[in-house]
């Protein structure tokens, strides 16, 4: 994509998001990508359990630990990127290794004819081994929402640590031509802004520009989330398996417009739009980002016809001086099984049953660190919140156990099929395999002074070919 500068670009830029996490519809990148006429198709992949997730790939294989299932979008993507010259990718799907990932995507790309694609690698986000020295020094790495402090022994335990990065070094890709970027841990509205920015040639203290480019990046990272998904009148969404993907139209003034491919399902409105404004923030004020603090709260939003919202107001600040930082740190073993219970006192039954697996394993000999029983369909979704009018005749039992030992864990693995015939009555779906213990993960959120993550951070640019030749299988 040729980059403008402010005076003279004189059309918006249409990003498109395909992807608001791992695991996201497998078309929808592709088809956004074809119908959307995107200068940029955005793709975010990165939730906290994500991380936890490429850590535990990661310590079995230190060449991974980035999103498996993006090199096979880019294989299906190659033709588009052929045919398209104008589009650019800009994804987190590097994870904890954006280099590897490049490079499997460089192989995919010179099998299309791409070789001389270039492709941005953004780095300086994990920060895992500079976390011993920077408790040595009395950086307060304190936990975001227990105020707990780091120390030694659980810092000994992290297999993850990352900075969320803003927008520079994605702008810095833009600009010198990259036509994938590739990143870690970059905060969600980083990718739309950074291509923004680039485009329009934006300083990084024009405040109400930035906020508006983060703004349209908030509103389209989760996805059909803005298109209709998720909506509370979901049934007026149209056609909900074709929904399709949001476009933002970005304007040189920061205004947008949020939009998706005409002839796809879903809707955009004022309701969509809105719900996913209010989504996963705190304070609509201050609406933290690394880039700029935005302010939500003035912000005109309008209708202006068939599933186009135009958005507009956006007011921005300088941004925090820390900062968020998310650790992944070990801790022990869990395991969930979970079995139906149908007939008169469901409830009752299963609750008891799930109190006599945990009889069983004490007995056993092991002392559970953590346990946790579930009715599914009594209420226990939304505990205290929803209450059932009548008793349940059917519930779903779910229990959840976590321990430091695996052993512990095992055991009770071998303790919920006995149920069946030296349980309660009325226990069914036992022919589901015996659950298996596996590697539990806690996640430490803090802040971190900015001033000692961003002088690491930077993008790489090469050509596939250079990336496939130096990752080589």
């Amino acid at each position: 994509m040729e980059m403008g500068v402010a005076s003279g670009v004189s059309r918006s830029l249409r990003v498109g998001n395909g992807a608001g996490f791992w695991g996201d519809n497998l078309d929808a990148p592709y088809l956004l990508a074809r119908e959307g006429r995107l200068d940029v198709l955005t793709l975010e992949y990165l939730a906290e359990l994500t991380m936890a997730i490429l850590a535990h790939l990661r310590s079995k294989d230190p060449s991974t630990g980035y999103i498996n299932d993006f090199p096979e979008l880019i294989a299906r993507m190659g033709l588009l990127l052929r045919d398209q010259d104008r589009l650019s990718i800009v994804t987190n799907a590097g994870g904890l290794n954006p280099p590897s990932c490049a490079a499997r995507c460089s192989g995919v790309l010179k099998g299309s004819g791409l070789d001389r694609t270039l492709i941005g690698v953004v780095t300086g986000d994990d920060v895992l081994d500079r976390i011993p020295g920077w408790l040595a020094e009395g950086v307060d790495l304190a936990h975001l929402e227990t105020g707990e402090p780091m120390g030694v022994d659980l810092a000994g335990r992290l297999v993850a640590a990352n900075a969320y990065l803003g927008a520079h070094a994605i702008a810095v890709g833009i600009r010198q031509g990259a036509r994938l970027v590739v990143t870690g841990r970059v905060a969600d509205a980083s990718l739309t802004l950074g291509p923004a920015a680039a485009y329009f040639g934006w300083g990084w203290e024009d405040w109400p520009r930035l906020a508006g480019a983060s703004t349209a990046g908030h509103l389209i990272e989760c996805g059909a989330q803005a298109t209709g998904g998720l909506w509370t009148d979901w049934t007026e969404v149209p056609d909900f398996p074709r929904i399709g993907y949001p476009i933002a139209e970005i304007e040189a003034d920061g205004s947008f417009a949020i939009t998706k491919a005409g002839d796809s399902g879903g809707r955009v409105n004022l309701a969509t739009v809105a719900e996913q404004l209010l989504y996963e923030i705190d304070d609509p004020s201050r609406y933290r980002t690394p880039d700029v603090d935005v302010d939500f709260t003035g912000l005109s939003i309008q209708e202006k016809g068939t599933d186009r919202v135009v958005v507009s107001g956006a007011r921005g600040t300088k941004p925090s001086d820390r900062l968020k930082l998310v650790g992944v740190y070990r801790n022990g073993w869990t395991a969930s099984g979970m079995l139906a219970v149908v007939g008169r006192d469901a409830e009752a039954r299963a609750r008891a049953a799930g109190q006599i697996v945990l009889e069983r394993v004490r007995r056993a000999g092991f002392a559970l660190a953590e346990t946790m029983i579930e009715c599914l369909g009594a209420g226990d979704v939304a505990r205290g919140v929803i209450v059932p009018a009548s008793p349940p005749f059917e519930v779903v039992l779910r229990v959840t156990v976590r321990d430091p030992e695996r052993a512990a864990v095992d055991r009770f693995c071998r303790e919920l099929a006995p149920l069946v015939t030296s349980g309660p009555p009325g226990i069914v779906g036992y022919t589901a395999a015996r659950p298996s213990p596996r590697p539990a993960f806690g996640y430490w959120p803090a802040l971190v002074p900015r001033d000692l993550v961003e002088p690491g951070a930077r993008v790489e640019i090469r050509t596939a070919a250079e990336w496939a030749a130096s990752h080589p299988d």
